[in-house]
This record gives C-alpha cells, structure tokens and sequence, in this order.
C-alpha cells in the first residue's frame, strides 16, 4: 500500500512537472509572437512617413505607394493570434515596401533627401529586429510543438488542451529562391 502511495506520488509529480514545462513552453512561444507584433507595429509605424517622403519625389508612382498603404491597411486587420495569416499579409507588405525603397534609385533627388535616407534606414533596423524576432518566435514554437507531440509529454498536453504553435514563415516561394548575381 504504501508503495502504491508513493508510485503515485512521483507518478503526480511527473504530470506536473510536465505541465509546468508545457506552460513555459507555451508563454515563451506568446511572449516571442508578442515580440513579432512589436516589430511589425513598428514598421507599420514608418509607413505613412515613407510613403508622404516619396510621394513629394515619385508623385507619378501612385499606384505603388497606395498599394503599400493597403497592404499595411490589411496586414493590422489580420487577428492578432493568426500567424499563419499575418506572415502572409506580412510577406505582401515587405514585397510592396521593397518596391517603394527601389523607386529611390529612378529619383536621385529622393535618394539624397536626408529624411527618406533615415527613414530607409529605421526601416532596415525594423526589418532586421523583425527577422530575429521571427527566429525567436519560431525556435519558442518548436520547443513547445516537440513537448506537444513528444511522449509522455503529449499524453498531458491533450489531456490540458495544449495544441501545437504555426511558425512564422514565409509565404512567398519567390522570397525564398536564392538570387542570381551576373558578373
């Protein structure tokens, strides 16, 4: 009898341990996608004053700069825990807002105005805390989708309702070629 009691007392103990671990796991992976939306806010933050910068410059590439302004519009209207669906409107945005740093090179006079220059630069800062901020989130997601799935940690995260965390990815499989350099 008693060493039933204690079998199933570590037997206890294990399941917690687990299910503390679950939830570490799982508010590092919120905390991580938190520290996405902080960067992605930020470069939303940028846009307007980019796009007013270009404008006075590249008046004639409307179309391009009211597409970014869409895509900016739709990537903030995308629900905050959908990931799969904020990296994709994400993915747009960054294509779009490519395009717009690109026109600099057609108006040598937009290229030299101090106030794009730094906000081109504000901008490649956001996208390079945004680009370890994804790193971060998704090495929180992986630990938390092993824990999910692995044994015997899965038995505790079903019977707790953990479920596995998407990754940050990119969408576009243009974005992810390698690109050609021609000497």
């Amino acid at each position: 009898m008693e060493i039933a009691l204690v079998a199933l007392a570590a037997v206890a103990l294990y399941v917690v341990f687990i299910y503390n671990g679950l939830v570490k796991s799982r508010n590092m992976a919120e905390e991580a996608w938190s520290g996405i939306d902080v960067q992605l806010k930020r470069r939303a933050d940028l846009i307007p004053n980019l796009i007013e910068t270009v404008k006075g410059y590249a008046g004639h590439e409307k179309s391009t700069l009211e597409e970014v302004v869409a895509l900016r519009n739709k990537a903030q209207a995308v629900p905050s825990g959908d990931v799969a669906g904020r990296a994709a409107a994400e993915g747009l945005l960054g294509q779009a807002l490519g395009r717009v740093v690109a026109l600099a090179e057609a108006y040598p006079d937009l290229k030299a105005n101090e106030n794009f220059l730094e906000l081109q630069r504000s901008l490649e800062t956001v996208e390079g805390e945004i680009q370890m901020s994804r790193r971060y989130y998704n090495g929180a997601a992986r630990d938390l989708n092993v824990k999910v799935e692995s044994f015997p940690s899965n038995l505790v995260a079903g019977q707790f309702g953990f479920a596995k965390k998407p990754y940050f990815e990119i969408a576009n499989e243009a974005d992810r070629a390698v690109p050609t350099v021609k000497f």
